[in-house]
């Protein structure tokens, strides 16, 4: 008989809907059964693609045994951790303090009275192995325990609340200097620079960093930083964490050479790498691949991961049907391939240039298959393209695809009578904070490719979050099949502020843009005192960005701001919750506090609004200790810094502002001006003071310059 989660919306928790262990959702009822009969609660927090947390479901969590002891023993809640991040973030930190480590699935022991934790893991298996107990010897232990010793209960519980206490609290300030920032943003290109024996993964937030510290350092060290970057962008694009196949990243590789990837695809990484991949094609790394790479992103976007209203989709399993009768799924079987596939399906030629070209071996790299990874950058031949465009037919059963059903469960992978393999279940959940990641990588992308169609995907996308996730007075953080559920957390905000600022940027010149002038054509331009490109000026689409983004900005700063120790709050105070967190670290995605004080930098250049700018450097100096005790845990922060200290508007007429939206520009806001001093093209402002008006491109360009870099 199904349990309480069968009614669950969220995909995760609808998966352990069939175990016998009686599970419950996180709500104050689970919490006040808990405390009537006195039993330690089991948090178990996932998400729907997470591979160990699908192995443990089918594992311990439909354990008979298991189930009967905990039902009896202890009070089970499950999380689904993109719908609350808020819970995950506390008790995730709570497990790196007792074990010096994290991941998923994180199961954890809370007291009911006061839901501090006092035991925790990640994976445990039904049985010992791995160097790990089994779980019902876990709880069997863990109960005698909280029984029976509660004295050593009570002292673990008080160390790890009083750490979290700590870490919430405020800290002493340090200042703002431009060495904390030059030392930050090298740190961040130490990060992407270093190579290490275990998995890799992304790390964008390092990565935005490190390019933005490119500009500053000297001519060894901005080689270092620029060749850490490009090295990042090719490992992504080259290696098998990217489906060369069919575009979309996988969440990382489980091996230091960026060859076998844990096969889940995750929208926050998708949207991070297609906005950094961007960044670095508008600083002149002009790798073919890159395009390659983010052009195929695209269409796996609208083609897998896009809802008819527009929205994206979280995330695509690593897992996947061979056959219809399988009784459970294998990691990575609709990506990789069989050597005998690649005979039968390609010519002699065609495979003679994949196997030059790319990682393929009769042998494989994966489990006896292959994952497809390139050795070496540039263009791809048509031959091997259309190699590739064969090998998709064999995955998706068609040629070419304008869209592709998701499938929504195990159930309905397995029913479908698919063209060709069995795809992995589509989490359809919406997210506005990873939507919106998305949305920045589609703009950026767009504006450095002259890409509107890409444009419009991020637009339609942006309307649907604008038209149906706020309700009352609050933006919502989840869509469900078209209805809005959960309360915006920090980062939900702070994503969408920023994705509505890059579309405020990208719509300053709407229409037909010119394209980017060589150097003779800029000089001949100057010569004739003007550009005139064919340019049809839309000034609504770019107010109707901003105006939501100004009344964004005030929610957040009515609800989340911490008015006493500067920074946001990641949600709402609650009482279900240990700690009310101020978080700054980055993980798998950028902090809320990091972008959120970039978001405040920008529109107090945009508006001339003092407070946005007093906000931000309140928000600095609280988190400036971070800064500079653990730069490894903040580089979002430092890019904060970085516009804090180097705020620079460029308010130029339409002609001359069209080549600047594809450059890099990394603490720069456009505005478009019409009204300049006679003569002048353009004015470039320092944050609180301006240049003299330029003149001339040449003029303008070197004040844009120097003002970049006047840290």
């Amino acid at each position: 008989m199904p349990n309480r989660l069968a009614q669950a919306q969220s995909l995760y928790l609808r998966k352990h809907a069939e175990n016998p262990i009686d599970w419950w959702s996180w709500s104050d009822e689970a919490i006040a059964a808990a405390r009537a009969d006195n039993k330690p609660i089991f948090l178990s927090i996932g998400y729907s693609s997470c591979h160990w947390c699908t192995v443990m479901e089918g594992e311990a969590f439909s354990d008979g045994a298991i189930a009967d002891y905990m039902n009896a023993n202890f009070l089970p809640i499950k999380v689904d951790r993109e719908e609350r991040p808020d819970i995950d973030s506390i008790y995730m930190q709570a497990l790196q303090l007792m074990t010096g480590q994290g991941g998923w699935p994180l199961n954890i022991f809370l007291s009911p009275d006061d839901l501090v934790p006092f035991y925790g893991g990640t994976y445990f298996p039904v049985d010992a192995r791995y160097g790990r107990p089994g779980f019902l010897q876990v709880l069997q232990a863990l109960r005698q325990f909280y029984d029976t010793e509660q004295g050593k209960v009570q002292s673990v519980k008080s160390e790890i609340l009083q750490r979290l206490q700590q870490a919430s609290g405020a800290e002493a300030a340090t200042d703002l200097s431009e060495t904390l920032l030059r030392d930050g943003l090298e740190y961040s290109a130490g990060v992407i620079s270093s190579t290490s024996m275990g998995p890799s993964f992304p790390m964008i937030p390092y990565g935005m960093a490190a390019v933005h510290g490119i500009r500053f350092a000297s001519d060894e060290a901005r080689y270092n930083a620029a060749d850490a970057c490009r090295k990042r962008g090719l490992n992504l694009a080259l290696g098998g964490i990217f489906d060369q196949v069919a575009g979309g990243f996988h969440r990382y590789t489980v091996d230091p050479t960026w060859t076998v990837p844990h096969f889940e695809k995750m929208l926050y990484d998708n949207g991070q790498i297609v906005e950094f991949l961007a960044e670095l094609w508008a600083a002149g790394e002009q790798e073919p691949a890159f395009e390659r790479a983010i052009a195929h992103t695209v269409k796996w976007l609208t083609r897998e991961m896009t809802s008819t209203d527009g929205y994206f989709y979280a995330a695509q399993d690593a897992d996947s049907f061979v056959t219809a009768d399988d009784a459970e799924p294998e990691e990575g079987a609709f990506y990789v391939w069989r050597y005998e596939e690649l005979t039968e399906h390609l010519t002699a030629e065609e495979l003679a240039e994949l196997t030059e070209q790319f990682t393929v071996e009769e042998r494989g790299n994966f489990e006896g298959r292959i994952v497809l990874q390139r050795r070496q950058p540039g263009p791809l031949s048509d031959r091997l393209e259309g190699a590739l465009r064969k090998l998709f037919k064999v995955r998706y059963g068609a040629p070419d695809l304008g869209t592709f059903p998701p499938a929504p469960s195990n159930a309905v992978a397995k029913a479908y009578r698919w063209g060709g393999r069995i795809p992995a279940v589509t989490d359809t959940k919406m997210i506005v904070a990873w939507n919106s990641l998305m949305i920045s990588g589609l703009t950026r992308a767009a504006m450095g490719f002259e890409r509107p169609d890409w444009l419009e995907v991020a637009i339609a996308a942006t309307r649907f979050i604008l038209n149906h996730q706020q309700e009352g007075d609050r933006l919502h953080r989840l869509n469900y099949d078209g209805h809005a559920s959960v309360i915006a957390q920090a980062e939900d905000y702070a994503l969408l502020i920023k994705a509505l600022l890059d579309l405020h940027q990208a719509c300053l010149l709407r229409g037909t843009t010119p394209t980017a002038p060589t150097a003779p054509a800029l000089e001949q331009a100057e010569a004739a005192d003007a550009i005139t490109p064919k340019i049809s000026f839309d000034t609504a689409s770019s107010a109707y960005w901003l105006s939501h983004a100004l009344k964004l900005q005030a929610e957040f700063d009515t609800y989340l701001w911490s008015a006493d120790l500067g920074g946001y709050y990641n949600t709402d105070a609650r009482a279900d919750l240990v700690v009310r967190e101020r978080s700054a670290d980055d993980n798998a995605t950028p902090s809320a506090n990091g972008v959120a004080i970039a978001n405040l930098v920008r529109l107090f250049l945009i508006t001339g609004d003092l407070d946005y700018l007093h906000r931000a450097e309140q928000a600095l100096k609280a988190f400036s200790s971070l800064m500079e005790r653990s730069p490894s845990q903040c580089p979002s922060l430092f890019t904060a810094l970085d516009w804090f200290r180097n705020a620079t508007l460029i308010r130029a007429r339409p002609e001359h502002l069209a080549p600047l939206l594809r450059q890099p520009l990394p603490t720069a806001q456009l505005q478009l001006e019409f009204e300049l001093p006679e003569g002048a093209i353009a004015l470039v402002c320092q944050g609180l003071s301006c240049n003299e008006p330029a003149t001339s491109l040449a003029q303008m360009q070197a004040q844009i310059a120097d003002s970049l870099c006047r840290a």
